[in-house]
């Protein structure tokens, strides 16, 4: 578990590395009343608009259980299963899907029933309710379980799996001090991921609006023009001469440029290398894959490497900076609005190549409707701020996860002691 408090004074050596002398070493068997499975089976017809409320394995997230959209089971036939009811201070786990993940009920989820999943009563004497379902949650309580099975390839959670799971044990004080403490982290990255997820809405339909010209910018009141792709960029179909020199790239619907190394572990460019396009900075490649956010292929910019190289089988193109602002292109593709245009042209589909079956000339034929370069030039500033914002959130959230798992396992190995 871990080795920073070796040979330590106040502390002793275990099964799961170095702990305070004073914590116990126990098993879930040891400190639970019961270890059972939810209802295991549970016939169609029991199903009812309304009953006695059923969770699923989609229901129980780390650490609470979401109520939206539970099942309901006929009351007469739920009865047979009275024992397996939920009771508040239970812990339920998720067998299979994502195995492990734990939830604490409360008073709000009691009587209910769960489907296949693990309930666990722990016995208070040792053990603080919300301290175990921290505990099993952690990465110490998921590296057990993966250590169960030859491999690691644990794809599972059984009842006997959880009775084996060893827990360290600070006294009930510090067990309460240190749930809290991680409670009130969560809540500090529950509040900051709900404002990312705010925020994307907000600038999703900001792009929409203003990219269309259906909400106008103070100071900007002339007409859009219709103007087609061709007459705002050049294609590019340049080669690099030594193209080894240079990162392989592909594109990711949602995030856009990546190393094929850093994307397949691998690069799969093979021999087709010195037909891949040279793409620098600042320029455009369109990837005609089909995916769930662009169905009709995606376009970025590139901003993440200076030059790279990129499939000749992309549709690559440079802006005329008198005719367009890149930046507005950008904002323009992210939004998807190539999507609508793009769907009249492809025909049959999906090549066996997993691309759409979509001509250069259709691409480049696209129409779009443009302000002058001055309107374009604010709206890009516009949405360059909110994607500035979006990313300042993002940071803090990955700064508040990493804060977490850190202050987490210094309690859980009680390099950082809370007691009472």
């Amino acid at each position: 578990m871990s080795g920073a408090n070796k040979r330590t004074r106040g502390y002793k050596k275990t099964k799961l590395g170095w702990l305070p002398e004073d914590w116990r070493l126990l098993t879930v068997r040891e400190i639970a009343s019961r270890v059972t499975v939810g209802i295991a089976s549970a016939a169609t017809h029991a199903y009812r608009p309304q009953g006695v409320r059923m969770f699923r394995n989609m229901n129980i997230r780390e650490g609470f259980i979401d109520d939206r959209s539970p099942l309901f089971l006929d009351p007469d036939y739920e009865k047979r299963h009275r024992r397996k009811r939920l009771r508040a201070g239970d812990i339920v786990t998720v067998r299979t899907g994502y195995p492990g993940v734990s939830a604490v009920v409360t008073d709000r989820h009691a009587g209910a029933q769960v489907f296949t999943s693990l309930i666990t009563t722990p016995n208070q004497h040792f053990v603080t309710a919300d301290y175990l379902c921290l505990y099993i949650n952690s990465p110490y309580g998921k590296r057990q379980f993966s250590q169960s099975e030859a491999g690691g390839a644990q794809k599972n959670v059984n009842a006997s799996m959880l009775s084996r799971l060893h827990v360290p044990l600070p006294p009930l004080p510090e067990q309460k001090n240190i749930a809290s403490i991680l409670s009130a982290w969560d809540a500090a990255i529950e509040k900051t991921g709900d404002l990312v997820a705010a925020k994307r809405k907000q600038s999703k339909a900001l792009m929409r609006q203003v990219l269309t010209g259906k909400r106008r910018l103070p100071g900007f009141a002339g007409r859009w023009a219709p103007t087609r792709l061709s007459a705002l960029v050049s294609r590019i179909k340049e080669t690099a001469d030594e193209p080894q020199k240079y990162p392989v790239l592909s594109i990711t619907a949602g995030t856009g440029f990546v190393s094929q190394a850093d994307k397949f572990s691998r690069v799969i460019a093979g021999k087709h290398i010195e037909n891949y396009v040279l793409l620098r900075r600042g320029e455009f490649s369109y990837n005609k894959g089909n995916s769930y956010r662009y169905p009709q292929g995606c376009v970025y910019q590139l901003h993440e490497y200076d030059e790279g190289l990129v499939p000749s089988v992309f549709y690559s193109f440079r802006v005329k900076p008198k005719r367009v602002h890149d930046a507005f292109l950008k904002h323009y593709f992210i939004a998807g609005l190539h999507n609508a245009q793009l769907y009249r042209w492809i025909n049959t589909g999906v090549r066996n190549n997993g691309l759409l079956n979509l001509n250069a000339s259709d691409f480049f034929n696209i129409q779009i409707d443009l302000p002058d370069l001055k309107e374009q030039r604010a709206i890009a500033a516009v949405l360059d701020t909110a994607d500035r914002e979006i990313a300042a959130l993002e940071a803090k959230l990955k700064a508040l996860q990493r804060q977490k798992k850190g202050l987490m396992q210094r309690l859980l190995t009680g390099q950082v002691r809370v007691k009472g």
